[in-house]
């Protein structure tokens, strides 16, 4: 039986996959789970983004978390860090997000905070699954005035708003800043911040729905931001996803900065400050190989993980580092909150442009992007994780490594999902790539499909 929980919670289709039925059970496990030990009427933060299934989610999931005696703090519509920091300052057991991030709307997900703030770890998602599917095994369930209840947490927006107005160092006032909302959790929170920290705030994509969450708008979807920053004069533009725990951003030309640059120029402001821990950034495999070629030539170190945040994370937390992220935007500021923070990101960018009074454009120039061209190979699921045991397979991706060297990458790595293998070649020639990734790609295929 496939796991229940993936990379990121438990998603699917709003009352076709993620049911009602299973939103209570996750509510009633997670809570049970997350809170066992503790000695008082368990709190537990649930928050959710703009999606019109979360309300029907919602109510199902604060009834699993009532049904175990613990108390569900309903936060309404607010960004999925947002939740994590708010877990820490109230003191809560758990924190609970109802979201699928950048999916489209029918899509949701249940994502589970610890007490810290932070993600769960694979292990404990296991013994809530377990947990569901023995239908809580022998566990009673309280009754009488044991039973758990619901309240409504008035101030969260407020409290959220005030902790990352903390984290800037100077006020924003004479800077022009255009963003998108993608229709998602950050339709209130964005505009509120950046306007009282003293910018001028110009907003696409913050009149929410129910079903306009991430529609040709936001972080997947930068084509609206990108002609609506020069037409409006902003300096910079942001854009966050509908959970609103990442951002990428635009120059005041119009030209996306991706993650990786984000990172780039942050971490450099934040090494020649002295607050960069140990010079180095947390980085994923398939950041830009000009970020390693911007680290070098700076004096930045550079770690990678796997993709994912949770290895971002865990290599931070591991070594002591205070700076990563991925390519994608989902940044983590170790000093400030637990997991990726669009907004807290997009105010961290603003603080090197206030500071420095240069152009987004002119920091962005400091790393070049090469090409990355990414083709899939169908496999059987049984080769997906053999590739580099294949003889000719492995001699394409030397022969191509030693050509390059040092100017371009190959990536193969598994799907964690599909069949299938993932081919990445980065390099300075676009179409060259292009060509050889579609024929390592078709080898594969050929040998492991």
């Amino acid at each position: 039986m496939a796991r229940l929980f993936g990379t990121d919670g438990v998603r699917g289709i709003a009352n076709s996959e993620l049911t009602a039925e299973l939103a209570y059970k996750l509510g009633q496990a997670g809570a049970y789970e997350l809170t066992a030990e503790t000695k008082h009427t368990a709190r537990i933060l649930v928050g959710m983004d703009t999606r019109i299934s979360g309300h029907m989610l919602e109510a199902a999931l604060v009834a699993g978390i009532c049904s175990v005696g613990a108390e569900a703090v309903c936060l309404g519509v607010i960004p999925t860090p947002a939740v994590a920091y708010l877990t820490r300052y109230y003191n809560a057991d758990a924190g609970v997000v109802i979201s699928a991030s950048h999916n489209p709307f029918e899509h949701n997900g249940i994502k589970f905070f610890n007490s810290k703030g932070y993600k769960l770890s694979d292990s404990t998602e296991d013994k809530i699954e377990k947990l569901i599917r023995s239908g809580l095994g022998d566990i009673k369930l309280p009754v009488n005035e044991a039973v758990g209840f619901k309240s409504v947490g008035k101030n969260a927006l407020r409290d959220y708003a005030d902790f990352l107005k903390n984290t800037a160092n100077c006020s924003l006032k004479g800077l022009k800043v255009a963003i998108d909302c993608a229709n998602g959790a950050a339709y209130e929170a964005a505009p509120l911040v950046l306007s009282e920290l003293g910018a001028e705030v110009f907003t696409i994509n913050n009149t929410p729905n129910g079903i306009n969450i991430n529609k040709d708008c936001g972080s997947t979807h930068m084509n609206a931001l990108k002609a609506f920053v020069p037409g409006c004069g902003a300096d910079v533009g942001f854009a966050f996803d509908g959970d609103a725990d990442r951002v990428l951003a635009v120059d005041e030309n119009g030209k996306k900065v991706d993650g990786d640059q984000i990172m780039a120029i942050i971490g450099l402001a934040l090494k020649n400050e002295g607050r960069l821990s140990k010079n180095t950034v947390v980085a994923t495999v398939m950041s830009n190989l000009g970020f390693d070629i911007m680290a070098q030539s700076h004096g930045l170190k550079l770690e990678k993980t796997k993709v994912g945040d949770r290895y971002v994370l865990e290599e931070m937390l591991d070594k002591g580092y205070n700076l990563g992220g991925e390519q994608s935007g989902h940044v983590i500021f170790l000093d400030h909150n637990t997991t990726g923070d669009g907004l807290l990101t997009a105010l961290q960018l603003l603080n090197v442009l206030k500071s420095s009074g240069r152009k987004l454009s002119e920091h962005a120039a400091i790393m070049q992007i090469l090409p990355q061209v990414l083709h899939n190979a169908k496999v059987k699921n049984e080769n997906k994780h053999c590739y580099m045991e294949d003889e000719l397979v492995a001699r394409m991706c030397c022969e191509l490594e030693t050509e390059f060297n040092g100017e371009g990458r190959v990536l193969i790595r598994p799907s964690g999902t599909e069949s299938l293998v993932r081919v990445m070649i980065e390099g300075k020639d676009k179409e060259y790539i292009t060509r050889r990734a579609a024929e390592l790609a078709e080898i594969i295929e050929q040998r492991l499909g």
